[in-house]
């Protein structure tokens, strides 16, 4: 049986097995994925893995309840289960510090690392991060509320995207297969129940803890994110001091996906200069 690209490394992480890629020389840089279903570290940022990696030690993994990580009985899905997987990565491969990139659901977990393990993280990249308050919208309550379907996944996709034909035809059903795997929809269903304000507001951090927040951030977001809007984004870029914002016209939720090169290339600059207030 051929190996699914999505399956590459395995390594204890407290008392389960954690999935993830392991590319690139350089600084480390942990990429946090987003919580949309059929989601993995492969699916989200396997296009940055030969653009970053040059200048880079990427390290992607699954976090717990997505993509190919095990997933323990009676587990509770919540940020701390989720901070501590992170905190126990890094432990296990001896990773003192690293650069965080976070998509949606994984700014916010970006985010608490920064708040609660400040020594572990030297910048964070937030991506259409959650992390703030925001009415829940109506792609964000599609994604969560997701039933397994191939007509379901064409529509998130067209939800994600803000031209869903610039995506490629196979990105849909690969999603849907990977939301499809044994055990997969079982997790994804339970983390995000009704009413989903509530995920929303989980996700969130107390603002005052945001203020004090040192790290150098980019903010990247896609002017037309129909899953987590711009106005996200706005908040961050206000309670985080050491923070700069770039926003994409004519750009959705993915924009990794919808604008590679130019978010590679953002990202590689801001992690490799140092800005002027760098050591205020």
């Amino acid at each position: 049986m051929e190996k699914r690209p999505e399956i590459a490394n395995s390594i204890l992480t407290g008392d389960f097995q954690t999935n993830y890629h392991d590319v690139g020389s350089g600084f480390p840089v942990i990429m946090l994925h987003g919580s949309g279903p059929g989601v993995s570290a492969w699916a989200n940022w396997n296009k940055l893995f030969p653009l970053l990696s040059g200048g880079h030690h990427i390290y992607a993994p699954d976090l717990v309840g997505f993509g190919y990580t095990d997933r323990p009985d009676g587990i509770t899905y919540n940020m701390d289960v989720w901070v501590k997987q992170t905190i126990d990565f890094m432990d296990a491969l001896k990773i003192e510090q690293a650069d965080i990139i976070g998509n949606s659901f994984g700014g916010a977990l970006a985010l608490a690392l920064a708040i609660f393990y400040p020594e572990r993280v030297r910048k964070l990249v937030l991506m259409g991060s959650m992390g703030v308050t925001f009415p829940l919208t109506y792609g964000l309550d599609r994604v969560w509320g997701y039933k397994p379907s191939l007509t379901n996944m064409q529509e998130l996709i067209g939800i994600f995207a803000y031209n869903r034909k610039m995506m490629p035809p196979e990105l849909a059903q690969g999603r849907y297969e990977g939301s499809i795997q044994p055990g997969f929809q079982e997790s994804f269903s339970s983390m995000f129940p009704e009413p989903r304000q509530d995920g929303v507001e989980a996700m969130a951090q107390i603002e005052i803890y945001l203020k004090e927040v040192r790290h150098q951030t980019l903010i990247v977001h896609g002017r037309e994110d129909r899953v987590i809007p711009l106005s996200a984004s706005l908040k961050l870029i206000q309670l985080l001091e050491n923070s700069q914002l770039h926003v994409f016209g004519k750009c959705g939720h993915w924009t990794q996906i919808e604008r590679t090169q130019e978010f590679a290339a953002i990202v590689h600059s801001f992690l490799t200069i140092d800005p002027p207030y760098a050591k205020a």
